[in-house]
């Protein structure tokens, strides 16, 4: 009679079994599971290694070998990237509650209150009632009408500024800078921070320095939109292996030392006030939402920090940067300056500014920014998705929890969409029914469907009355010496993708004298009858 098998090999026996029937169901799940077309994956990495420093364009070169829907893995995680307007609609519209979820990002954490802002919040409750809050009445036609009076007063300020440095080379970038956040800063917080000028002598000083404001903003730009590769290998974070996180952390905690002042400000007013008090800014707004005893999701203090870091950070740098990149492609084409200058000049006449209300009898104006975006989209890839649940797209499987992009940059330029597109003609937009209000998907600089920019009006105001003013005022050239093919027209990659080199220009103004006289007298900012006056 043979000896019974020991126990310990029966037990080994047993999970042998089991292992090889796990085992048998995972490759048998993926077998079945239809992914997208892509590279090879390398173990741990993932797909890293063909990303380079500008990932739009390194996925930009794999989609032309792997099709408009592609399948990459980003570390440990599934990353889908949509690079047709096709795809774009199928994730943005048809799939758009499947695809509203934002994955869980180092820059959402330490940046923004734990997720606690509009773009890194997860769809939810809470989202959807910072999104309503955003389209009833922070970014209502009513109250941005209500603020008009803000940005022609600061944009009368960029022309006078431009006005003293005529003849001489000047950083383009900075002025738009300025101007866009200080229309900013008084819309949302009530003051200048680059221009801490008021009409009150007895105002506090402002929390930080202009210089340090400034700083603190371009630096949570780009930390807000760096590939962390603690975000694709999480058991790496801890060593932080780029600084981002260090880098991440020092920004929060600038910009929440600055916020806590504006808060207590506005808070302290509202009391000093009492029934007399009027919201006269954005925080205002916000505080009279977050005493509302009937919200569905409550907001404590981090909501009203968060909320005003999203609306002062995303109403600046887009049109400062879309701006700067339209006056480096009119740098390169005089004759698409002279059309423009004669639209103005026949629209507008030469004894007035442009004002926002003529931006519909300016299409020239307007396919010029239109072709700005197309050719230069500030978010080349849209702000990251999280797959909510099980999607099937063109046939493929997108499994929950996959990392979703949209390459515009791609649909910009592709050759099926737009003749010659590395080419800038804004000529191809007069006629052309296209709009930016995330309808067409040829051309989505704001994004599409239920997260797309809540401020896009905003946005569009700005840019489009700043470059018609500027084109108005001016004759612009390149500084002595330098030749059009001299022009660096590299990008870096952040949130935005501003111009790696700043625009060097010089201004020469072509309008009566008397149009660029400037003064800070409280009529020439905030106006007789303007409510939204500065409150300190």
């Amino acid at each position: 009679m043979e000896p019974l098998p020991s126990p310990w090999v029966s037990y080994s026996a047993i999970a042998a079994l089991l292992f090889l029937i796990l085992l048998k169901n995972v490759i048998g799940g993926r077998r079945r599971r239809h992914l997208p077309p892509g590279p090879r994956p390398w173990p741990i990495i993932g797909n890293l290694n063909l990303i380079g420093a500008l990932p739009h364009r390194s996925i930009h070169e794999l989609s032309k070998k792997y099709g408009p829907l592609m399948h990459l893995r980003f570390g440990s995680f599934p990353v889908v990237v949509g690079s047709s307007t096709s795809m774009a609609r199928l994730i943005l519209k048809t799939h758009d509650v499947a695809f509203a979820g934002r994955p869980k990002l180092a820059a959402g954490n330490h940046t923004a209150y734990n997720y606690s802002d509009i773009t890194w919040s997860d769809y939810g409750p809470y989202w959807r009632q910072a999104r309503k809050m955003c389209i009833t009445e922070l970014f209502s036609a009513r109250r941005l009408d209500s603020y008009e009076t803000i940005r022609s007063g600061e944009l009368r300020g960029l022309l006078h500024r431009l006005f003293d440095a005529a003849g001489e080379p000047i950083l383009l970038k900075d002025h738009l800078s300025t101007l866009s956040l200080n229309v900013i800063s008084r819309m949302v917080l009530g003051r200048r921070y680059l221009d801490p000028t008021t009409d009150d002598a007895s105002a506090p000083p402002p929390p930080v320095s202009p210089e340090e404001f400034k700083k603190m903003l371009d630096e949570l730009f780009l930390l807000n939109g760096v590939l962390n590769i603690g975000d694709s290998i999480p058991w790496l974070n801890f060593l932080d292996l780029q600084g981002y996180v260090r880098r991440m952390k020092a920004v929060g905690r600038r910009l929440d030392r600055f916020l806590e002042v504006v808060i207590d400000e506005h808070i302290a007013r509202r009391v000093k006030e009492g029934d007399k008090f009027a919201p006269g800014d954005m925080v205002d707004v916000l505080i009279q939402f977050a005493e509302d005893p009937t919200l569905d999701v409550k907001l404590n203090r981090n909501s009203l920090k968060a909320f005003s870091q999203d609306l002062i950070a995303g109403g600046t740098e887009s049109s400062a940067v879309t701006v700067e990149w339209a006056m480096s492609e009119l740098l390169r084409k005089p004759r698409i300056i002279k059309k423009a200058v004669e639209e103005l000049d026949r629209v507008i006449g030469r004894e007035r500014w442009v004002q926002e209300k003529d931006s519909h009898d300016l299409p020239y104006i307007e396919a010029i920014v239109k072709e700005t975006m197309r050719l230069h989209p500030v978010a080349p890839m849209l702000v990251p998705r999280l797959a909510r649940e099980d999607v099937i797209i063109d046939g493929y499987d997108i499994p929950a929890g996959t990392r979703v992009l949209v390459n515009m940059f791609t649909i910009s330029r592709d050759p099926a969409i737009w003749d010659e597109p590395e080419e800038f003609q804004p000529e191809r937009f007069l006629g052309l029914n296209v709009d930016v209000k995330g309808q067409d998907f040829e051309l989505l600089p704001f994004g599409s469907g239920r997260r797309m920019c809540p401020g896009y009006t905003l946005g569009l105001r700005v840019i489009q009355s700043s470059l018609a003013n500027i084109l108005h005022g001016f004759n612009w050239r390149l500084p002595e010496g330098m030749e059009v093919e001299e022009l660096n027209m590299e990008e870096i990659f952040g949130l935005s993708t501003p111009r790696k080199v700043p625009l060097v220009a010089v201004a020469e103004p072509r309008l009566p004298p008397s149009l660029y006289a400037h003064h800070l007298e409280k009529e020439v900012f905030f106006g007789a009858s303007d409510p939204h006056r500065s409150v300190y």
